[in-house]
C-alpha cells in the first residue's frame, strides 16, 4: 500500500515508518517539526531515515536517500489550504495519523496548542480523507482518555468521559470526530489508545528520557506523588507491530452492536477503539531503581506532590487487540530500558 503517516519526525512515527517500509509498503511522511522539544533530535530521526533536515521548505517533497519508497513533506496540518493541496497531489491507500501536540503537563501551560494541533488539524485531515475517498484510517489516541477512572485494567468498553487534562479531552474529541466521519462516509477507522510508550529515539519530555539524562549528569530527578504511581510502560516495537497489523486489517462494522445498549469500543459504522499496551504496570520507584541499576549510578530524588492532570495508575486490557489481531507484547521492561540506555549513550556520546 501507499500509506500516509503523519508525525514521522516524531518518536512513534519514526519507528512506524521504518516498520512499514520493511513490510514492503510505500510511505509518505509529514511533520511540521515544531519546537515543543529539541528540533535537533527530530532532525536526527529524519537524517537516520535518509532525509537531510536542514532548512526544509514547507509543502515540498523530499525523497529519502536511504529508502526508495519513502518521501517526506514538512507540512502543518493546521494550514487547511496546504493540507488540501497536499492531498490533491498525492493518492493514498491508507492514512495513519500520529502527529499531535503531546504531553499532559504542557497542556496546562499552552492549552491553545492542543486545540489547534489536536482538534483543528485532526478535522482538516478527516475532511481530506473523506473528500479523496480514502477508506482505511487509523489514529493515535491515548490512555489519558480514561482520566478519573480507577477500575483496573482500563477497558475500551468502559466509559471514558471524565478526562483529567485538556490533552486527554482533545484526544477523546478525536475519537468522536473520527466516529462521525466513519458513520457518515463509511471510512474504516481504528483508534488506538497508546499506553506510556518508551524506547530508542524517545521524547525528551517523557520519564525515561528525563531520568536517564539527569542521572548521567548527576542531577536529581523529579518524582511525582512521592513515587506512589504505576505506569503501563510499553516498548515502541510492540506498539508499532500492533499499529502495522491494524493498518493491514482495517476496521469493519460490528454486527452485534446494539443501539439500545451501545458498546463504547465499536459501532454500526466501521469503527473500532483498542487499547495498545503491555498490560503489566510497573511501580514508579521500581522503574527508577531499574534505571539506577542499569546505569550503575546512584540516583538523587526530588520528591514532589501529585501534579495537576496526572493519574495514579494506568493498565491496559489488551484482550480485544489480542483476539482480533493476535497482538502480544514481547519486550519486557528490563530489556526495553536497557535498549533505550544503549541508544541514549551512543547517540549523545555519554
Amino acid at each position: 500500500m501507499k500509506i500516509l503517516v503523519t508525525g514521522t519526525a516524531g518518536f512513534i512515527g519514526f519507528h512506524l515508518k521504518l516498520a512499514l517500509l520493511e513490510r514492503g509498503h510505500s510511505v509518505v511522511g509529514l511533520d511540521n517539526i515544531n519546537t515543543y522539544y529539541d528540533q535537533e533530535l527530530k532532525a536526527g530521526r529524519l537524517k537516520h531515515s535518509g532525509i537531510q533536515a536542514k532548512q526544509l521548505s514547507y509543502n515540498k517533497p523530499y525523497k529519502s536517500e536511504k529508502y526508495e519508497n519513502y518521501i517526506f513533506y514538512k507540512l502543518d496540518l493546521t494550514d487547511r489550504e496546504a493540507v488540501e493541496d497536499f492531498f490533491k497531489k498525492n493518492n493514498f491507500n491508507a492514512v495513519c495519523h500520529l502527529a499531535a501536540q503531546a504531553g499532559v503537563r504542557y497542556s496546562l501551560e499552552n492549552p491553545y496548542a492542543y486545540i489547534e494541533s489536536n482538534i483543528v488539524a485532526f478535522h482538516n485531515l478527516m475532511e481530506c480523507i473523506h473528500k479523496h475517498d480514502i477508506r482505511n484510517f487509523c489514529f493515535a489516541s491515548t490512555s489519558s482518555v480514561y482520566g478519573l477512572n480507577t477500575k483496573m485494567p482500563f477497558s475500551e468498553k468502559d466509559n471514558a468521559d471524565h478526562p483529567a487534562s485538556l490533552y486527554a479531552a482533545t484526544k477523546k474529541g478525536n475519537e468522536l470526530i473520527a466516529h462521525v466521519y466513519s458513520s457518515l462516509y463509511g471510512i474504516r477507522t481504528t483508534g488506538l489508545r497508546f499506553f506510556t510508550v518508551y524506547g530508542p529515539w524517545g521524547r525528551p519530555d517523557m520519564a525515561l528520557f528525563k531520568f536517564v539524562r539527569n542521572i548521567l549528569a548527576d542531577k536529581p530527578i523529579e518524582v511525582y506523588n512521592n513515587g506512589n504511581m504505576k505506569r503501563d510502560f510499553t516498548y515502541v516495537d510492540d506498539i508499532v507491530e500492533g499499529v502495522c497489523r491494524v493498518i493491514e486489517q482495517p476496521a469493519s462494522v460490528d454486527p452485534k452492536w446494539n443501539s439500545e445498549k451501545p458498546a463504547a469500543d465499536s459501532s454500526s459504522a466501521p469503527y473500532r477503539i483498542y487499547n495498545i499496551g503491555n498490560g503489566k504496570p510497573v511501580e514508579l520507584m521500581d522503574f527508577i531503581h531499574l534505571i539506577e541499576r542499569l546505569l550503575g549510578k546512584k540516583v538523587k530524588l526530588e520528591m514532589l506532590p501529585m501534579q495537576p492532570g496526572d493519574v495514579y495508575e494506568t493498565c491496559a486490557d489488551t484482550t480485544a487487540l489480542k483476539k482480533d489481531f493476535g497482538y502480544k507484547p514481547v519486550v519486557d521492561i528490563a530489556s526495553g530500558v536497557e535498549k533505550f540506555i544503549d541508544w541514549y549513550r551512543g547517540y549523545y556520546k555519554r
